[in-house]
């Protein structure tokens, strides 16, 4: 951990200018999420970061690789992912060739198993991948949606996350030389397991309050006039208190902001919110429940808050 924590940049070296780097890169990060960023390095600990799509768990991870250097390693989960997928394969059509080889070459009587089941022959996949570090800089692991996954990976990340080692039975354990950061994100379609969590840090993202996703606006678009960010994060923020299956999250606030710049729109009207609706929600219930009156009876409420 000593290690790591000197190669950190200078910039990283507290929580403000932690929190002063990330506003470089224009992700605008709260006091709390830049302390379990921090927490996080200076610990040598995985996080955890739960919170509904679209708040900027994702693009966190991001982020800190650009901070730090380093390369980004995602894996993303989903129902099914195994360790083929998530971790290593051997490389059989290689192995093949190499059998075959040694049969024209009349070495096949003399061969081993560790002759097809060394290092060369073997196809490394995203955590396996994260315990290398060849520039000598630790990688980001971005582990996405691990509540996508199944319990079974899980258990089996388990090891890995506690020890930064996997092991392959044919070669051996390998461990990482310089651990990497690891980040996960769920969006909480489960519960993950308390085996899981207790080897993380964790933090909740939550829907920034208006100032915040002003912040973010101007910093993601910032081309945007400032009259229509305010208008926009309004609007967002209204649509946040109504019962729709799914409120629009931060992405789809910048989304929106992108589109409304595209239409070359300089504040928000009636017509261009109908018209652009699809860009903020996505079930067609939603767009029908707010399109016509209700979106112009949000716009007035804006209209009489000075927005």
């Amino acid at each position: 951990m000593d290690e790591q924590n000197a190669a950190l940049p200078g910039e990283l070296a507290t929580i403000e200018g932690l929190q002063a780097a990330f506003r470089r890169r224009d992700y605008v990060a709260d006091r709390s999420l830049s302390t379990a960023v921090f927490l996080a390095l200076r610990l040598g600990r995985p996080l955890l970061l739960e919170g509904e799509a679209g708040v900027g768990k994702t693009q966190l991870a991001k982020t800190l690789a650009d901070t730090l250097g380093a390369r980004l390693i995602r894996l993303q989960c989903y129902e099914g992912l195994d360790v083929t997928t998530a971790v290593y394969e051997w490389n059989y059509a290689r192995q093949m060739l190499e059998i075959r080889l040694r049969e024209a070459r009349g070495e096949i009587g003399s061969a081993t198993a560790h002759d097809i089941f060394g290092p060369e022959f073997l196809l490394k996949r995203p955590l396996l991948q994260a315990l290398e570090a060849p520039d000598g800089i630790a990688p980001v692991l971005l582990i996405d949606e691990i509540d996508r996954a199944d319990e079974e990976f899980e258990a089996y990340l388990l090891e890995i996350l506690s020890d930064f080692q996997v092991t392959i039975p044919e070669i051996g354990t390998v461990t990482a030389e310089r651990p990497p950061r690891v980040i996960l994100t769920s969006n909480r379609t489960r519960e993950v397991h308390d085996a899981l969590k207790r080897r993380c840090l964790y933090h909740w993202i939550d829907y920034p309050n208006a100032h915040t996703e002003m912040e973010i606006v101007l910093a993601r678009v910032p081309e945007t006039p400032e009259r229509l960010a305010r208008q926009v994060v309004g609007f967002v923020g209204r649509l946040r208190t109504a019962d729709l299956t799914k409120v629009p999250g931060v992405a789809e606030t910048l989304d929106w902001a992108s589109a409304l710049l595209a239409l070359g729109a300089r504040e928000l009207a009636p017509n261009v919110v109908d018209e652009t609706l699809g860009v903020l929600l996505k079930y067609e219930e939603d767009v029908r429940r707010v399109r016509g009156a209700t979106a112009a009876g949000y716009l007035d409420e804006l209209v009489a808050t000075g927005a």
